[in-house]
């Protein structure tokens, strides 16, 4: 029998070891170790299983260290309240996980006949019901918040090819399986209960991802043909940290300004080559250019020199009170010789962020929290994320919408080549958040064989190829421009055409896995025994 004592530490060992899958630390490997340690203290060794009571606990504990370790730079400038009550509500959703658990564990690894059939079970249950609490978090109340999905910390690991295949979800899917397979092993050690027999089947796991990774090994782009696009990355940086950096938006419009000029000197000076696109990050012109006439002469006169469009981050009032959109404009300053407007196409942020971008009962937490008044007004937009710049169909997905799977997939189901992330990471500091979100980036590129162009107000901007590697990235808090060509024409991959498809059956292996394991229960025999 494992004491609840001893069952709680090594939950907390659990969350710590998950955090440290993720970057800053960035040790992929921790995920697998971190799932078999919370399988190990939520499974019945030597005749006694813990109630679902007690895997909640379990559950939750291993959520709230995980999370508190993951998301600190939540509070950075609002309190460390914030932090605290994020991983919180999301510690919920893993001791739902940890219940559920518990009962398929307890059906899986309990002394009886067919151990090897039982233990493989519970092992697709186990791994199933964590991607359909992943996706539950993801996705409700709210819209979600997918920060700390098991895949966005593979992005230096050998499982990353698996995103072609099934996206994030087979991706954490796997991983769970992976950990949840070590953890079956280290209790059938501790139980001395034919672990030979059972642990035989455990060995599918290994050879079948490895099957999986060769097979989305195979370059998706082999077979179409692919141009090369000279692009611009524009990181302006911004006078000073924190929540009030906006108060000095025309000092962030002249830094984006000041950079974008200098490239066109160095392009005008035979230095690097003319760009087909410039991208500006989110926030980079909250000067709207659409009503300040100075603003719009200013990234005119640039784009005309430079001979290419700059898709420039602005927020857009919508004339509805204080109501705005985030909004990432492509400005063609070459358009008013064709006597058109200078706003070539747009993308409207769809996935804003509760507590940040707008507020849910607004009127009751500001008058809590006085903080609350920071949140935005913001609506969300619709379309389907593309934008089109130099005859080129480009993916936007702005800042936090990375984190969601439809906004990465939807603009290159749709025909996008590129993606590009403008983000504004200022508001977090030097925090690991740019970190967290570079290593999503990286994922989402492979997911959909196509090049992603990360542009942030303060850093870390990147070039990331489509194979997931970073060609290019600029350092923190340092104005910086890069230059790069990026190969684009073969986006789109088997996770891309199946959509949510991979998702729902991990889901559904969660929810038969818990099935099974509520009826088998029900027959277990008498001398099966439960903690308290």
């Amino acid at each position: 029998m494992i004491p609840l004592l001893l069952r709680l530490v090594g939950a907390a060992a659990s969350g710590a070891l998950l955090a440290a899958s993720f970057p800053p630390v960035g040790l992929w490997w921790m995920a697998p170790p971190a799932i078999a340690v919370l399988v190990v203290v939520l499974s019945p060794v030597r005749g006694t299983a813990p109630r679902a009571r007690t895997g909640a606990l379990v559950g939750f504990l291993a959520g709230l260290v995980f999370f508190l370790l993951l998301v600190p730079w939540v509070g950075l400038y609002v309190g460390a309240y914030a932090a605290w009550g994020l991983s919180v509500v999301e510690a919920l959703y893993l001791a739902a996980f940890g219940a559920g658990a518990a009962v398929i564990l307890r059906a899986g690894l309990t002394p009886g006949g067919h151990d090897g059939r039982r233990a493989a079970a519970a092992l697709l249950g186990v791994a199933g019901w964590w991607s359909l609490w992943e996706w539950i978090r993801s996705s409700w109340p709210w819209g979600g918040f997918p920060w700390g999905r098991l895949a966005f910390g593979q992005a230096d690991g050998p499982l990353l090819p698996l995103a072609s295949l099934g996206g994030t979800p087979l991706m954490g899917f796997v991983v769970a399986a992976f950990g949840t397979a070590l953890g079956f092993a280290v209790v059938l050690l501790l139980r001395r209960d034919r672990p030979v027999r059972t642990a035989t089947g455990l060995l599918a796991v290994p050879l079948v991802t490895a099957g999986l990774v060769a097979a989305a090994a195979i370059d998706p782009g082999d077979e179409h043909p692919t141009q090369a696009l000279d692009v611009a990355v524009i990181q302006g940086n911004v006078p000073r940290l924190g929540l009030d950096f906006n108060a000095q938006r025309r000092a962030v419009l002249d830094n984006h300004l000041r950079v974008t000029g200098e490239l066109a000197d160095r392009v005008d000076a035979g230095e690097v080559p003319r760009p087909d696109v410039v991208m500006w990050p989110e926030n980079a012109s909250d000067i709207s250019p659409l009503a300040d006439r100075r603003a719009a002469d200013q990234i005119s006169a640039l784009s005309h020199r430079l001979g290419a469009p700059i898709l420039v981050g602005t927020v857009l009032p919508t004339g509805e009170g204080r109501e705005a959109t985030n909004s990432y404009l492509v400005w063609d300053g070459r358009s008013a010789d064709r006597g058109e407007g200078p706003v070539a196409d747009r993308h409207d942020k769809k996935y804003i962020q509760p507590f940040g971008e707008w507020l849910p009962l607004r009127a009751p937490l500001e008058a809590l929290f006085p903080i609350a008044r920071t949140a935005g007004h913001f609506v969300p937009g619709d379309g389907d994320g593309v934008v089109t710049a130099a005859g080129v169909d480009i993916g936007v997905a702005i800042c936090f919408e990375v984190a969601f799977d439809s906004a990465a997939r939807e603009p290159v189901a749709h025909g996008a080549q590129l993606l590009t992330i403008p983000t504004n990471n200022a508001t977090f500091g030097r925090s690991p958040m740019t970190y967290q979100q570079l290593a999503m980036s990286r994922v989402r590129a492979v997911e959909h064989h196509v090049p992603v162009l990360i542009a942030a107000t303060s850093g870390v901007s990147a070039v990331i190829g489509s194979d997931g590697a970073v060609q290019q990235e600029t350092e923190i808090f340092e104005p910086a421009a890069l230059v790069a060509q990026v190969e684009i024409g073969s986006a789109g991959t088997v996770a891309t055409r199946s959509g949510s498809i991979p998702q729902v059956v991990c889901c559904l292996i969660g929810l038969v896995g818990l099935a099974w394991a509520v009826i088998h229960s029900r027959r277990r025999p008498a001398h099966d025994h439960e903690e308290s």
